[in-house]
């Protein structure tokens, strides 16, 4: 059971051990149900604005739109019922963990169907709702594989789990954003101007047919072995186990430090959060053509993107999380600097290769050490819940903040913009020196077992 932060625990394994670690089952599992994970906050939150912005939508209404990501903020509320509820036949026969996960994939699939035969410029609402089905299905997919993942391994190597894991989200969201851009570009009527919607409804037909890695995945996957935990003796007990006994025992660990540490995930992927809602748009008011997004992203933002996971990973099992929780910090908002300058250079290809190379190794690197350590915090007894708490907090401030880059875009324009967020990242440093401070004064936590 974990108690406090086990990420600053002195590194044990050699470097032989710590890369053998990423070609294990368990790890490998997390590389497709990672993707799987990836694949709709993508379709929701990135490809869409791309969608919206060809056929005609404001910015800020885009912006606004956005606050479909909410849904994500506010898992925790549903997380205990994930933890704890069964939803038979699922659960009957795939058992708590792998029964949520396939409820959860088959609500994307329906989601992203519906996206698929809505067209935008008919009126934004019935794709509005099927994007907050997809929106839904996802937070209750990402509830239970958090719980899956970090039950499937002993704590010291949830760090490669979690890199392993980051590497899969990565690649679909790659081929969410690029590979969906070239179905789209390629399932075009040529000749004919403007947006074509039945190129969208193939391309995402297709990231539906895609969404089978993770089913393939759970139908294959051992159930992990389930925590064993005290009988509630009436409905008040059980209420109180579920609903309130995760948040307590969070408190209950970190006493002083809980508010420090929860306002530290709250705001760790502002600046990536709240520039990454404008970055499509971006790319279509600067003229780069889908072919172009796509092939960039594809190809030099997969490679910095597996590299970064990669790199996070090994360094987070080698020199302690928060050390790599920092990097990634540093390196997260200074990527967003280099976008102010690429927004003024026009349609310029190159500073386009670099810049996305640079956004996505920073990334990688921050988001593998970060799910590290989420993971370290979590008490296995409650991790579904707790981990919906955290990764709920991740998102919640940034995505609402997100919801008025629209409007500050136009306002202000895109250099004004990225400047800004990057400028949000500064008290980030601050609050991961505070964390780290109060980790080493704490001492390392006993391995989870």
């Amino acid at each position: 059971m974990s108690s406090q932060p086990a990420a600053e625990a002195p590194p044990s394994l050699p470097w032989r051990d710590a890369l053998k670690v990423y070609f294990e089952p368990a790890s490998l599992r997390m590389l497709a149900l990672g993707f799987s994970a990836g694949l709709p906050l993508v379709l929701v939150l990135g490809t869409l604005s791309f969608r919206l912005r060809e056929s005609g939508v404001d910015r800020s209404t885009i912006g606004f739109l956005s606050w479909v990501g909410l849904v994500y903020g506010f898992k925790w509320v549903w997380a205990p019922l994930v933890d704890r509820l069964p939803v038979p036949p699922f659960t009957t026969l795939l058992g708590r963990r792998r029964g949520w996960l396939l409820l959860a994939q088959l609500a994307v699939i329906a989601g992203i169907v519906g996206m698929a035969f809505n067209d935008p410029r008919h009126g934004l609402s019935p794709l509005v709702w099927c994007a907050l089905l997809t929106a839904f299905g996802s937070a209750t997919q990402d509830i239970a594989l958090d719980a899956f993942r970090i039950e499937s391994a002993v704590a010291r190597k949830q760090a490669a789990l979690a890199a392993s894991y980051q590497t899969g989200y990565r690649l679909a969201m790659i081929w969410a954003g690029a590979g969906v851009l070239w179905v789209a570009a390629w399932a075009e009527t040529p000749g004919l101007a403007g947006y074509q919607d039945g190129a969208w409804k193939t391309a995402y037909l297709v990231m539906a047919a895609s969404m089978a890695i993770g089913v393939l995945t759970v139908l294959l996957s051992p159930e992990p072995a389930r925590v064993a935990l005290p009988p509630a003796r009436n409905a008040r007990d059980w209420l109180h186990s579920v609903l309130i006994e995760p948040f307590a025992d969070f408190i209950r660990r970190y006493r002083w430090q809980a508010a420090l540490i929860l306002s530290l995930i709250a705001i760790y992927r502002i600046s990536d959060v709240v520039m990454g809602i404008m970055a499509n748009p971006f790319y279509v008011d600067m003229g780069f053509t889908k072919d172009e997004v796509a092939t960039v992203s594809k190809i030099y933002g997969v490679i910095m993107t597996l590299a970064g996971a990669f790199v996070g990973g090994v360094l987070s099992m080698r020199l302690g999380v928060m050390r790599v929780l920092m990097l990634g910090a540093v390196l997260s908002a200074a990527s967003n600097l280099l976008f102010a300058g690429l927004a003024t250079r026009g349609h310029d290809l190159t500073a386009l290769v670099l810049v996305v190379s640079a956004d996505n190794l920073a990334g990688g690197i921050a988001s593998a050490a970060f799910i590290a350590y989420l993971s370290s915090l979590t008490n296995i007894s409650y991790s579904a819940t707790q981990y919906a708490l955290f990764s709920s907090l991740m998102l919640l401030l940034p995505k609402f903040i997100a919801g008025y880059s629209g409007v500050f875009v136009d306002a202000y324009g895109y250099p004004a913009f990225f400047i800004s967020t990057a400028v949000l990242g500064l008290p980030v440093l601050v609050l991961v020196a505070l964390a780290a401070r109060g980790a080493a004064r704490a001492g390392a936590a006993p391995p989870r077992s």
